[in-house]
């Protein structure tokens, strides 16, 4: 009788267990590369939270590990990574892709393009399918990855009045901004993040573009370059991206993508809430530490945006997909800023 009663507990034991092993045996561990150095302010951290938010709601079913900017991949060679399957998933910002995709940056920030809001909102209407189809013949799928806000025009190490003033100059500056900087005159270069500070130290670049006051401010670039001009009318937007190998996606259950689009929504929300009240403070802080913050007049800045149209207009003429990029965004921010004028 007592030999029957331990089997039975027994049996029952190994009933009891056998769920949590095959939860134990489906467990996926990715790793993430990055464009950031580790938890740099704002996309550094967007992509630590958001790893560490996948694995908690996913109850470890998916565990992301992060590499920093060089660790497994230099910062631009994420999307290839993740094209070519060396990793699962990348956090990184679309505006380093123009080359191979003319219309990817759009899906950041274009010069005189949407706001953080009209970003997500035009993501949430018709954008987000635009931009899965560009991605998908490059083996990737595209999620929103936080944002840091709109950002600044750049520092400079001469003050500046007037877009005449970028004449001349060698500005760090990526995606489509840098090209209208190219438009106005001066000289953009792509430089990573992590090379800004080096570069404008040993005085490769003369001004350097990066993101908003509270990502800027630890790098110290007002102790060379200390003018700071607003508005950032290159860089309007601070999206960041979260990149998944579309073979990796597809063998994801239902649950799993669930928990990344609940992960990167949540992680847009917080990330876009944190940067609006940081920047603020980081702008002050800047401030009483020497930098001389310099606002452009509207109509100085409004004269480029026939450069700003023109660039637009380049990439629309470099694919049928890129034209519909360019035309749905166009619709959508013209739209929304028609009630938002009624509506502030």
């Amino acid at each position: 009788m007592a030999c029957t009663r331990r089997s039975l507990l027994t049996a029952a034991a190994t009933t009891l267990a056998m769920p949590a092993l095959v939860r134990a045996q489906g467990a996926r561990r990715w790793r993430c590369v990055t464009s950031w150095g580790r938890n740099m302010v704002g996309p550094g951290i967007s992509a630590r939270r958001l790893a560490e938010r996948i694995t908690t709601l996913s109850h470890g079913q998916l565990s992301i590990d992060v590499f920093a900017a060089g660790e497994i991949v230099p910062a631009l060679n994420v999307f290839d990574a993740i094209s070519a399957g060396t990793v699962d998933m990348g956090h990184t910002a679309s505006l380093f892709w123009g080359g191979k995709m003319p219309a990817a940056p759009i899906f950041t920030t274009f010069p005189f393009g949407p706001d953080p809001l009209e970003h997500l909102a035009w993501l949430q209407r018709s954008g987000q399918a635009l931009w899965d189809e560009l991605y998908a013949p490059h083996n990737v799928k595209p999620f929103l990855g936080g944002n840091t806000g709109p950002s600044a025009a750049g520092w400079f190490r001469k003050e500046i009045r007037s877009i005449d003033d970028f004449k001349g100059l060698r500005i760090r500056a990526t995606g489509l901004g840098g090209e209208l900087y190219n438009a106005l005159g001066a000289t953009a270069t792509a430089i990573p993040p992590g090379d800004t500070y080096a570069a404008l130290e040993r005085g490769v670049v003369d001004a350097v573009e990066l993101l908003a006051p509270v990502n800027d401010a630890p790098l110290g670039f007002h102790r060379i370059a200390p003018f700071y001009v607003f508005p950032g009318f290159n860089k309007p937007n601070g999206a960041s991206e979260l990149l998944i190998g579309l073979a990796a996606w597809n063998k994801l259950p239902k649950e799993l993508q669930a928990v990344v689009q609940t992960a990167t929504a949540a992680e847009h929300a917080t990330a876009i809430a944190e940067a609006h009240a940081a920047n603020a403070e980081a702008l002050a802080v800047l401030a009483g530490q020497g930098a001389r913050i310099i606002q452009l007049p509207q109509a100085d800045v409004a004269r480029a945006k026939p450069q700003a149209a023109a660039i637009m207009e380049r990439i629309a003429r470099t694919s049928p997909l890129a034209k519909r990029i360019v035309d749905d965004v166009g619709a959508s921010v013209a739209t929304f800023r028609a009630w938002g004028a009624l509506a502030r």
